[in-house]
């Protein structure tokens, strides 16, 4: 809270309170240190951030707030007064109708008062001691499941529990925080996803919460105090990883490891208790937190399990022998030695004769990879021969290169192709020339059509036959008959927020693995599919980028390029507890799609991801550099005045950052850890930008001298907004919509909010631009088969104009309106920045088209154009790829798993 807020406070609460000094911050509340002056003792009081005060409301926030107060029970936190007060607040402490504050002197506090509590939190125990005496973790979690159980027989569910909510005070455990959790529950997921906040922390988030399901029950909570019990028996939660997204995945995906091997101390009840409460299904776990309080100190529940097998947790057979009696050793040992025997042979008939090991292959110069939005490696089934999309003076062709071979060699024919795949067999190799699916023989050879629907595929991959499962361009999920007709496989939900399928690879039993695109995002989770019927199961409810099957694994990659591997039971549909990382960064194309190619051998090539640096580009190709560090840059936005640029940064953090020219300084932005896209708003002052909010997008305002909060637009399940008209009252957007296309829709920047349709079709139209004099919006669109650019008058609409011509995505407007530049392809098929001038009178048509220069160095976006236009139309900012000139061949993966596994 910023000083004035501060002393506003302090002088609205002064009749009843002395504000001393800020105890903590969080991501809902501000805690200070204050002095009670009718009682005369110290007291601590929760201020709601304003935006999570909006949301509430005074009388909701009043009205939940008088249950909390009714919780009286030893081990929870008493509310001694709660309020809502402010300067230039009415009496009644009502927050303004839309929800904000309409200025700072009518800001609103919402705040409750609790005790000042002499002691730590258990977060600040555990990081001084890490692990605490099992009797301390079974005192301290039987307390807090028995504050639970009580607030939960009072329809009070709280949310958060983590060590950061629970005080420890005079040897006993109090829960705090459960004011907040009741009222901004009540509240509505999608009015807290509007503040960018919500419930839950992802280290102790049950799966359903995760999941973003609407009712969550006291079973949640058990989840929760279980993760707490582990970190304190085990010193780390059940689940880790370097960003939030990671953790959620391996909350979803997998099994929490057995507490024993960790610390052999530990009573096998307690682990029971433990593992019982971490279970996925809510109604796998404890009735309620009373069972489980029981159960932690049940010494007699070790052997009884409830029906659950030891095996269904991951459990392996050396963790048997920390449990029964002794008198099983010998016996055990002489079964786990005949079991050594048969797993040996098992794995000696699967596992290739190669070692596991990884290796880096050099490309030089005269075969570098190509840089286009597409896949573009290839690997044989036995894992020998790699094919790869290079660039030449001819655009993209395509190179072989052998494992006993030192450099690659040109497959002839090939010029303007990509996306390689090789047939089952190894006797063919397929890719795409333009739109045109074609195969040829993998030695080479001329190569032939694939015939194919009119409305053309998006991607492919072979079936076990010799045949191909495509995905349309409207992501539906078909075989391809041999004289081009489709046989549809499966149709994507759009109503349940499915975009579409994007095959990958085929299960012995001729099961298709695919990931199902969600409506906001290209990833989503994997399934296997029944080419016959239809159905579907689900392998992984986490989002995936790709995933693949071989040698009794499954490997899979995340949104952030992450490659991991975990064994695979095809016929159970099942995925092993053990998840091992075999890259940390691959890259990705625009799109989702990772730069990987996995063999049933048990070999994976992928390229890695490569840094990017911030360039200016002549009209003639002349590159000045802006930003020289080389890191992930993406969505550059040149200010209305020239002199600023914003962007946004991605690793394991994602956020907006600011670049004067005059001084080449960059300024961070914003700090949630997921700003993207930025927009600048006409006046040059403030930006709009996007952040992921569950399973949607937050649309965010925010000024660029660091004055003020952010302001909450609007948050949408998949609507992004990547331009606004010159007056500033409206955006324009790219949204997931009929039949999984995209779709372009306007969004009222007002207190109204309306959202209308711009332009929506079966086919997918994106990356919308409006012309500077407000009257064009120029945009990319699939409807003839291949992406080209077209504008229509804005907003009315009407007859469209077609402005490249033999392809073209990534339209932006100059800045006088009588250019639009678009990404379009020479006749080899090399990818060229070309400007179409235009004129609008009487109605927009195009009087030329002029290449600029070669585009491939420079990255490309989805939903929108990754580069920008100067205000003096001569120059732009692009963002320069590193140069890909590396392959990453990891051979023999299972053995590699099984290595790393403990």
């Amino acid at each position: 809270m910023e000083q004035p807020q501060i002393a506003r406070l302090g002088e609205a609460l002064a009749d009843h309170y002395r504000l001393e000094r800020e105890l903590g911050a969080g991501g809902m509340a501000t805690v200070y240190l204050a002095q009670d002056l009718k009682h005369d003792r110290k007291v601590a009081i929760k201020v709601l951030r304003p935006e999570l005060a909006a949301v509430i409301g005074a009388d909701r926030f009043l009205t939940e707030i008088k249950t909390t107060a009714n919780l009286q029970h030893p081990h929870i936190l008493p509310l001694f007064d709660s309020g809502v007060t402010g300067a230039g607040s009415s009496e009644s402490g009502g927050v303004h109708a839309t929800g904000t504050p309409p200025n700072s002197q009518l800001q609103t506090f919402l705040y409750y008062v609790m005790p000042f509590v002499e002691g730590e939190t258990l977060r600040e125990r555990l990081t001084r001691e890490k692990q605490l005496p099992i009797a301390d973790a079974v005192r301290i979690g039987t307390e807090v499941a028995s504050a639970l159980d009580y607030a939960h027989r009072h329809g009070v569910i709280h949310r958060d529990i983590k060590p950061e909510n629970i005080l420890l005070h005079d040897g006993r455990a109090l829960v705090a925080d459960f004011g907040i959790a009741l009222a901004a529950s009540r509240a509505g997921n999608t009015r807290m996803t509007e503040t960018g906040m919500s419930l839950g922390t992802p280290h102790y988030m049950s799966p359903e919460q995760a999941m973003g399901e609407r009712e969550i029950t006291a079973r949640s909570d058990v989840y929760a105090l279980g993760c707490v019990v582990y970190e304190m028996l085990c010193g780390e939660p059940p689940f880790g990883g370097p960003t939030a997204q990671a953790i959620v995945a391996k909350v979803l995906t997998e099994v929490p490891r057995p507490l024993l091997p960790k610390r052999h101390t530990i009573p096998p009840h307690v682990e029971h208790a433990v593992l019982t409460a971490l279970e996925k299904l809510p109604a796998d776990r404890y009735d309620s937190a009373a069972q489980f309080a029981a159960a932690l100190q049940d010494a007699t529940a070790a052997g009884r399990h409830d029906g659950r097998t030891v095996a269904r947790r991951g459990v392996r057979p050396a963790d048997l022998m920390t449990r029964g009696p002794r008198w099983l050793l010998p016996v055990l040992g002489v079964a786990l030695v005949g079991i050594g025997l048969l797993v040996g042979r098992s794995l000696a008939t699967r596992e290739t004769s190669a070692p596991a090991a990884r290796f880096s292959i050099q490309i030089p110069e005269n075969g570098r990879l190509s840089g286009a939005p597409v896949s573009v490696l290839a690997l044989s089934p036995d894992g020998r021969t790699l094919v790869f999309t290079g660039e030449t003076p001819r655009g993209q062709e395509q190179f072989r290169r052998s494992l006993d071979g030192l450099e690659p060699t040109l497959i002839a024919g090939t010029e303007g192709t990509s996306e390689p795949r090789f047939s089952p067999d190894g006797r063919w190799l397929a890719f795409f020339q333009g739109s045109q699916l074609k195969k040829m023989a993998a030695e080479g050879g001329p190569a032939t059509n694939v015939p194919l629907p009119p409305e053309g595929i998006y991607t492919y991959i072979w079936d076990r036959q010799g045949g191909f499962i495509v995905s349309t361009q409207t992501y539906l999920l078909a075989r391809l008959l041999p004289n081009g007709v489709l046989d549809t496989i499966a149709i994507p939900d759009t109503l349940n927020g499915e975009l579409g399928f994007i095959p990958f690879d085929i299960l012995p039993d001729g099961s298709i693995i695919a990931v199902v695109w969600a409506s906001s995002a290209s990833f989503g989770p994997v399934e296997a599919i029944d080419p016959e019927t239809g159905a579907r199961r689900r392998i992984l409810p986490s989002s995936a980028g790709a995933a693949w099957y071989g040698q009794g694994t499954l490997v899979w990659s995340d949104p952030a390029g992450a490659l991991f591997t975990a064994s695979f039971d095809p016929k159970s549909l099942t995925v092993g507890a053990e998840v091992t990382q075999l890259a940390t960064a691959v890259r990705v194309v625009p799109g989702g799609l990772p730069e990987v190619a996995v063999s049933a051998s048990g070999a994976i090539v992928y390229i890695p991801a490569q840094p990017t640096t911030l360039v200016r580009v002549g009209r003639d190709g002349a590159e000045t550099a802006l930003i020289g560090e080389a890191r992930r840059y993406h969505s550059p936005r040149v200010a209305p005045d020239g002199r600023r640029i914003v962007f946004d940064i991605s690793g394991q953090y994602r956020d907006v950052w600011l670049f004067d020219l005059s001084d080449r300084t960059s300024t961070r932005l914003t700090f949630q850890n997921d700003g993207h896209d930025p927009t600048w708003m006409p006046d040059g002052k403030a930006i709009t930008y996007m952040t992921a909010r569950g399973t949607g997008l937050a649309i965010f305002r925010s000024r660029t001298d660091g004055s003020g909060s952010a302001e909450s637009l609007a948050v949408y399940n998949n609507l992004s907004v990547h331009s606004i008209s010159p007056d500033g009252k409206v955006g324009v957007g790219s949204y997931s919509g009929i039949g999984g296309s995209w779709d372009l829709l306007t969004i009222a920047l007002d207190s109204t909010r309306r959202v209308t349709q711009a332009i929506a079709t079966r086919y997918s139209e994106s990356h919308g631009v409006i012309s500077p004099d407000g009257r064009w919006l120029v945009y990319e669109s699939n409807e003839s088969g291949r992406l080209e650019v077209y504008a229509r008058p804005f907003p009315a609409g009407g007859a469209r104009t077609l402005i490249s011509q033999g392809g073209g995505i990534e339209p932006i407007w100059a800045r006088t309106g009588r250019e639009i530049f678009y990404v379009g392809p020479r006749p080899s098929g090399e990818p060229v920045l070309f400007s179409a001038t235009v004129a609008a009178s009487p109605e927009l048509r195009v009087v030329s088209r002029t290449p600029l220069f070669a585009y491939a160095p420079f990255e490309l976006a989805a939903p929108h154009a990754d580069y920008d236009v100067f205000p003096d139309d001569r120059s732009f900012v692009m963002v320069r790829q590193g140069r890909l000139g590396e392959i990453v061949y990891l051979q023999n993966w299972p053995a590699m798993m099984r290595r790393s596994s403990p």
